[in-house]
């Protein structure tokens, strides 16, 4: 059996009525005729939905195939225990055109509960955002179950939400529970658990291509939201060159940033995971044991976990990279 290698996947792209044109102009893509282009699936092994390779020997082959032969060597070992064929994590770039709805995800004790899935646990890096463009995530102030219904049933929910303005390099970490949106103008990178299970509580009477005005799951997102006040919600972090820095870190995954203007020299010998590498400006070469790939903005790249040694090297003069992992 050959060797693992560094994997590209074909992006599965979501039609979305909130969804525009960034995928392709900013980011390179082509998503073909769809009107209203509004995320690109990059890494996914959500049912229905799961990646394909696109280089190399593999091309062809399917993310859970991939695991099924190779196992650990692809994913990690304690992840394939844990985890056995689904890949634990889903990445996704997505264009919001216009706001998205106000919504929170279950944890993974209600969601296993409700739908036998896992929780989302997410987090956003903003990747460009027109001026005034605004993200939503927690309350303003402290909030009961009690005054959220108030304020739902009087239709002024946002009243109490936490809203900040947003540019490029923020970075927010969603824990399941809770309330957040995305809003209009803004173009971003998301790393999520392994789950489609979304609670829409505020959809500004939208209709969809029927007219019909969006499901809401205003019950069910009642026991799910976390009502704790968070002094600062927005991850601060200060970049170093040519250094992974954390911007986010949980049970679910460890995401880093890294602007890489010099060869850099990555050891993951230590580390029982894949290693997801998210392009978000520049262009590099990826230099393996086992062979070289070179990314560009827009792109993303799975390192299997048997990968231990890395040589990344810019091809401009900066390439700025998000770094992901379990563990």
């Amino acid at each position: 059996m050959e060797g693992l290698y560094p994997l590209k996947f074909t992006p599965i792209y979501k039609d979305k009525i909130w969804g525009g044109n960034k995928i392709k102009t900013l980011l390179n893509k082509n998503f073909g005729d769809l009107p209203n282009c509004g995320e690109s699936w990059e890494l996914s092994g959500v049912s229905g939905n799961i990646s394909v390779v696109s280089n190399g020997y593999l091309a062809g082959n399917s993310l859970e195939e991939l695991i099924e032969v190779y196992m650990g060597d692809l994913v990690g070992d304690q992840i394939f225990e844990t985890f056995g064929h689904e890949f634990p994590l889903l990445i996704k770039f997505i264009d919001a055109n216009d706001d998205l709805s106000i919504q929170v995800h279950p944890d993974d004790e209600m969601a296993a509960e409700r739908h036998n899935s896992y929780g989302k646990t997410e987090m956003w890096y903003v990747m460009q955002a027109d001026k005034g463009s605004k993200l939503q995530s927690g309350f303003n102030q402290q909030v009961d179950q009690e005054k959220y219904l108030e304020k739902l049933e009087k239709v002024e929910l946002t009243d109490i939400l936490n809203f900040e303005e947003v540019t490029a390099g923020d970075v927010f970490f969603i824990p399941a529970g809770r309330v957040h949106a995305i809003g209009k103008g803004i173009l971003l990178a998301e790393i999520q658990q392994t789950s489609d299970i979304t609670y829409r509580i505020y959809d500004y009477d939208r209709r969809d291509d029927q007219g019909n005005l969006r499901e809401l799951h205003t019950d069910q997102a009642l026991d799910a939201i976390d009502y704790t006040l968070f002094p600062e919600y927005k991850t601060n972090y200060e970049p170093i060159p040519n250094e992974s820095v954390e911007l986010a870190s949980c049970q679910y995954f460890t995401t880093n940033v890294l602007e890489v203007t010099q060869v850099v020299e990555k050891d993951f010998n230590k580390l029982d995971s894949f290693v997801i590498y998210i392009c978000l400006d520049g262009e590099l070469v990826i230099e393996t044991e086992s062979g070289s790939e070179s990314v560009q903005k827009g792109e993303t790249i799975l390192l299997p976990a048997s990968i231990e040694n890395v040589l990344l090297k810019p091809v401009t003069a900066s390439a700025k990279l998000l770094e992901v992992y379990v563990g």
